[in-house]
């Protein structure tokens, strides 16, 4: 079984507080993600976010399939960082860390994703050449996109 890992970090000129405002809400993934992707909140839980949240979205990763997929909020601490599992969807393993933390001048975010593809050997075979690059797009995105909404890159690393 091959656990795979991305990481990325991103420094903006914000305060802690707008930085967990903004990104422990989960209404402002969908601003996040790419509109290729078609990305839909289905679950309709308004409180700010906690731990065992279970968040319900589709979204449409490849090809114009579309795609159920339910996540679980399992560790926050406020400010700081929050963990989401996925329960279901279009990987065989998801678990995403995201962390906060100030920095001269603002804050920065780091995103630690270790995840296994589905589809055994095909999965391996086909993760060099969509899978990581769809990652690698979307993060890219993401990035520009917070950029836009918040200012300046502080030294992005």
């Amino acid at each position: 079984m091959k656990i795979y890992t991305f990481q990325r970090t991103q420094k903006l000129p914000i305060s802690l507080s707008e930085a967990w405002e903004f990104l422990s809400n989960p209404k402002n993934l969908s601003i996040l993600t790419p509109t290729e992707m078609n990305f839909t909140i289905i679950s309709k839980d308004e409180k700010p976010m906690y731990a065992g949240q279970v968040i319900q979205y589709s979204v449409t990763p490849i090809a114009g399939i579309k795609a159920t997929w339910i996540s679980e909020i399992t560790h926050l601490e406020e400010g700081k960082y929050f963990v989401d599992l996925q329960l279901y969807g279009p990987y065989a393993f998801w678990h995403h860390k995201h962390f906060i933390h100030e920095i001269d001048g603002g804050v920065e975010m780091e995103d630690i994703i270790d995840y296994k593809v589905p589809f055994g050997i095909f999965g391996r075979i086909f993760h060099p050449l969509l899978v990581k690059p769809k990652l690698e797009k979307i993060f890219s995105y993401r990035q520009k996109k917070l950029v836009e909404i918040f200012g300046k890159y502080l030294n992005n690393g």
